[in-house]
């Protein structure tokens, strides 16, 4: 059995999933808030121990022509400062639409308490949720194209 955490790197915040190829079970784990390269190195080998990974795959953000822009770049060289902390291969997977399918699968936002608009920490809650969806979708994607 080869366990996999899955990435969604996003400006301020990581999503992460947690998959094992045996059962194709995958599951979305956390969403931490993003800092320096070592702080997130840390922190993701930490996961990685926790939760007995093997490979890590890191949602790659291609233009919707399958080319790599400016933020593709921003993810690779991410990757590259805390693979060596991780002491596990890190595996490219497209997530192009990762996060609005992943929004799409999940429930309405809430209404505030007055009916208004949600509170900022609903706001902040759901965008924490979505990330750790769409790292789930990323590890989906691996397993499938396994």
């Amino acid at each position: 059995m080869t366990r996999l955490l899955g990435i969604d790197l996003g400006e301020r915040r990581i999503g992460l999933a947690v998959a094992d190829t045996d059962s194709g079970g995958v599951r979305p784990l956390a969403t931490i808030r993003r800092a320096d390269h070592a702080r997130d190195a840390r922190t993701i080998a930490r996961v990685c121990e926790e939760q007995r990974i093997d490979e890590v795959v890191v949602g790659l953000p291609l233009n919707m022509d399958g080319s790599e822009g400016p933020q593709a770049a921003e993810t690779r060289l991410w990757a590259a400062e805390i693979e060596p902390a991780l002491k596990r291969s890190i595996i490219w997977r497209d997530e192009r639409l990762t996060s609005e399918a992943a929004e799409s699968r999940m429930e309405r936002a809430s209404r505030g308490r007055a009916g208004g608009p949600p509170s900022a920490a609903s706001r902040s809650g759901r965008r924490a949720r979505i990330d750790r969806e769409a790292a789930a979708a990323i590890l989906q994607a691996e397993l499938d194209a396994r």
